[in-house]
């Protein structure tokens, strides 16, 4: 979309995306399931950009704690729990969320 046409992403629709991933998210915690490697290349879209999903579920954990400690996913997103070998919760997930819409 912005990419062909070398234009901004309008807000609305950055807003729009970002709903749509946090309600997939919610949906993998409430499993208690933790994505792990949120970021762009992800996130898929439909043909015609009304939809965004959640994709590439391998490094994703169910928890039966609520709490992770393996570090895993791509580094340029990840929480600092993750790089200081914490343990992490699902916040992680939304870190990673942050990171990508900024």
């Amino acid at each position: 979309m912005a990419k062909k046409s070398k234009n901004m992403i309008p807000e609305g629709y950055i807003w729009k995306v970002a709903l749509q991933l946090l309600f997939g998210i919610k949906a993998l915690h409430s499993m208690k399931i933790f994505h792990r490697d949120i970021k762009p290349a992800n996130i898929l879209l439909t043909k015609n950009e009304e939809c965004a999903k959640l994709a590439d579920m391998n490094v994703s954990v169910i928890s039966k704690t609520g709490m992770a400690s393996t570090q895993t996913g791509t580094p340029t997103y990840a929480s600092p729990e993750v790089w200081m070998e914490r343990p992490y919760s699902g916040k992680s997930d939304i870190w990673s969320l942050g990171c990508v819409l900024y």
